[in-house]
């Protein structure tokens, strides 16, 4: 699989040369929210803090913002446990850690949240932003560490940012690790490599090669796909919405995947009509988050956010029937929330809602305290319902989503550090 690489160095988003931020072809490129942006459709990114790792400075706050925002793992001068809990608990998936990655450190971090970075160059494990040599090998370090992390980033520095290829070889060495969490990164410029890389168990972290043109991230996404068993060669797409509740399945090739991935748009490949880029005609188009490939490597997952009807030519939101539950719930108070202002006497309650703000308040209070007090589950699941419904009415009126609220759900449960919880006063 890809790990897309953002290189962070003094608020700007860059791609170096051999880790020296003067050698020539070091590339500046701009906002580095923008870029985490367009390389989130491949899923997690990895976010890389140079100026901590060369002890020039550091971009923690801009990373933290960074990790509110997308599934990225962390790396760069992480030296201490306080600050990879910081960043944990701002949100990232993982930390990285490369100069401070020892037993005694890592032992007091959770284990399935690091990675230890090994970067190699001339033979060497390579530390403090590359500028000092140790005597261990990658093997050494990786047979040291392994006990205290989840996966490792081995680096090939000689070949990082110069766009030489994959070192082969290094894959045939680090073959004993394959079971673990391993991304290799230096020089992978396409996606005959990454597709290697992967057959060998490894993920790979490409930067400089998708800002040179040399790679698109369409073609490093569906590196690792087996060839379609189909006869007209497409690949199956499951399409997802934000929730991750099915839509419906399509198909796509490698020009609809590259045309979807460039637009950021829900684009397959009809069976009947060739390129289709969905909404198009009936306005009912799609937003493309993100792009997965499932396990055995033979179909494609796109997640979207549908506008809308929904997806299904017959006007259903789904192939299968409108959605329920509490998204479906969502829906309807959405919808009567655009016509609050055209609504008359004795209409829905929703709208009675939306237009007194006191008696709402009054209704919240009053469900989340019989949801409190319910004795059966019977009871606590009816008043569940209501604070769901109360607090649906609530957070859309005052601009929020349902798809921000599950964001925020998942980025807490990531949180290493937790508070005591304890009640406010009154």
């Amino acid at each position: 699989m890809i790990v897309p690489s953002v290189d962070v160095l003094e608020g700007r988003a860059v791609q170096l040369v051999g880790g020296e931020p003067g050698a020539p072809g070091a590339l500046d490129l701009g906002d580095p929210m923008a870029l985490a942006e367009k390389l989130s459709v491949a899923g997690e990114i990895a976010i890389v803090d140079l100026g901590a790792a060369l002890g020039t400075g550091d971009d923690e706050a801009l990373i933290a913002s960074l990790v509110k925002r997308f599934p990225a793992r962390v790396g760069g001068g992480i030296r201490s446990v306080e600050k990879a809990m910081r960043l944990l608990d701002a949100g990232a998936t993982k930390v990285i850690l490369g100069t401070a990655a020892t037993p005694e450190l890592l032992s007091r971090l959770p284990k399935e949240r690091c990675i230890a970075a090994l970067d190699e160059s001339g033979g060497h494990v390579v530390t403090h932003g590359w500028q000092q040599q140790t005597e261990l090998t990658v093997e050494q370090g990786m047979a040291r560490l392994a006990p205290h992390v989840s996966g490792f980033l081995v680096t090939s520095v000689d070949r990082e940012g110069r766009e030489q290829g994959l070192d082969q070889n290094l894959l045939l060495r680090l073959a004993r690790y394959r079971e673990m969490d391993v991304t290799i990164a230096g020089g992978i410029t396409s996606a005959a490599e990454i597709r290697v890389a992967d057959q060998h168990g490894f993920d790979a972290q490409v930067g400089m090669a998708f800002h040179t043109g040399k790679l698109l991230l369409a073609d490093a996404i569906a590196a690792p796909l087996k060839p379609s068993d189909r006869p007209d060669g497409l690949w199956p797409t499951l399409v997802v919405d934000v929730h991750g509740i099915a839509l419906g399945l399509a198909y796509s090739n490698r020009e609809s995947l590259r045309k979807a991935v460039e637009t950021r748009r829900g684009v397959y490949w009809s069976r009947q009509r060739g390129l289709w880029i969905k909404g198009e005609s009936s306005g009912d188009r799609q937003d493309l988050l993100g792009v997965a490939l499932d396990c055995d490597r033979d179909t494609l997952r796109f997640t979207v956010r549908q506008h809308g009807r929904g997806f299904c030519h017959e006007g259903w939101e789904t192939c299968f029937g409108d959605r329920i539950g509490i998204p479906a719930e969502g829906r309807r108070v959405e919808e009567r929330l655009k016509t609050v202002a055209d609504a008359k006497p004795g209409g829905s309650y929703t709208h009675r809602l939306l237009s007194d703000p006191a008696l709402l308040r009054s209704k919240l209070i009053e469900e989340a305290g019989e949801l409190a007090d319910a004795k059966s589950a019977e009871h606590a699941a009816e008043e569940f319902a209501d604070v769901v419904y109360f607090s649906l009415v609530r957070l859309l009126q005052a601009g929020g989503t349902l798809e921000e609220v599950e964001r925020i759900l998942e980025q807490r449960a990531r949180r290493v550090t937790r508070r005591p919880g304890d009640a406010k006063p009154g």
